[in-house]
């Protein structure tokens, strides 16, 4: 089969490896469609601590079962499935506390690899987060699965309720699912980022205002008579978006930091407006089962149009041309077609 692996930054490579064997409780998914993520295009500009070198790279993805191990049911060869790349343990430290996100060995146990004609999915993934994918829900939308989850995860932690006003610091893949994922809950929300094309991106999605940077204070006030937003979702990674986040939540409101910054990196916050003001300052990361449920009971339901968000389609043989792209800020997110 071909498979793409991650020779060193910038560097990928198309090889042909034999397809592999599913194993007791495991499947042999042949590929429909894969999505370039954040992740990915990280690893490919710079490396990744998450994604080792050489190796296979990929984990957003919807696909066939090819072949199921023994012991493996519910989930007949031909069946048309959506997969999350992870699934916690169950018998950690942070398991046992019901943190499932934060399982001790659910990075240690996730698979790459979805850049291929092929993936296994192990046991502890298709017991979890693997599901059979309704007929009507394209494998290009299905594939959406994981990143949902990780904005679901934010949200539910944030507690986003209809009358919220939002504001989503970011506008590029995880920006704009936070937009629509906020307007599905009928939350009012603003969208802030550098480029005029994705700020009319989000504009055409549903934001109820959008602003450059240099704007955004004038618009907060706005649409919030002075008050503040009920929540911001930083979703940048970007030390300054960071440190200004706290800048324009209400009294009693939260930031939700998604977007993550180098290992290393220190954020300096007003201590008076988090005391004060008791903001609640909250860090996210991954998703739990639960999360990954929510986001394929979204994707079946058809409450969100996510088909904008695809800026493009390439086959397995061309993959380097969407990573060009995307490191010169061109597209949002890229569907892979094996």
């Amino acid at each position: 089969m071909k498979a793409i692996y991650l020779i060193e930054p910038g560097k990928i490579e198309i090889r042909d490896i034999p397809v592999p064997e599913p194993a007791e409780g495991e499947l042999l998914v042949r590929i429909k469609a894969a999505l370039t993520c954040g992740t990915d295009l990280k690893a490919f500009l710079r490396g990744h601590p998450m994604i080792p070198m050489p190796g296979l790279f990929g984990h957003e993805f919807s696909g066939i079962v090819e072949k199921a191990g023994n012991k493996v049911s519910g989930f007949p060869e031909g069946s048309e499935i959506m997969s999350a790349h992870t699934a916690p343990c169950f018998s950690c430290r942070y398991c046992a506390k019901m943190q499932y996100n934060l399982c001790e060995n659910i990075m240690d146990t996730k698979i790459l690899g979805a850049f291929a004609e092929y993936i296994v999915v192990p046991q502890h993934i298709v017991s979890q987060n693997l599901f059979i994918k309704p007929r009507d829900l394209s494998f290009e939308e299905a594939a959406w699965m994981e990143p949902i989850a990780c904005v679901v995860h934010g949200m539910r932690i944030a507690g986003v309720r209809p009358d919220d006003i939002v504001l989503i610091m970011g506008a590029g893949p995880i920006g704009l699912l936070h937009l629509l994922l906020a307007k599905q809950k009928g939350s009012r929300v603003i969208v802030c980022a550098l480029e005029r094309q994705r700020l009319e991106l989000a504009d055409a999605l549903g934001a109820d205002y959008t602003a450059f940077p240099s704007d955004l204070p004038d618009t907060v006030r706005k649409a919030t008579g002075e008050l503040g937003v009920d929540c911001v979702f930083e979703c940048t990674g970007q030390l300054s978006v960071w440190e200004h986040s706290v800048d324009y939540v209400r009294r009693g409101g939260s930031v939700i930091l998604f977007g993550g910054c180098k290992q290393g990196t220190k954020a300096s916050f007003d201590t008076y407006r988090i005391h004060y003001d008791e903001i609640n300052l909250k860090g996210v990361f991954h998703f739990t089962p639960a999360d990954v449920k929510d986001a394929y009971d979204l994707l079946c339901s058809g409450s969100i149009n996510i088909g904008p968000l695809i800026s493009g389609r390439y086959h397995l043989e061309d993959i380097r041309e969407p990573f060009k792209k995307l490191s010169h800020g061109d597209g949002i997110k890229y569907a892979i077609i094996p």
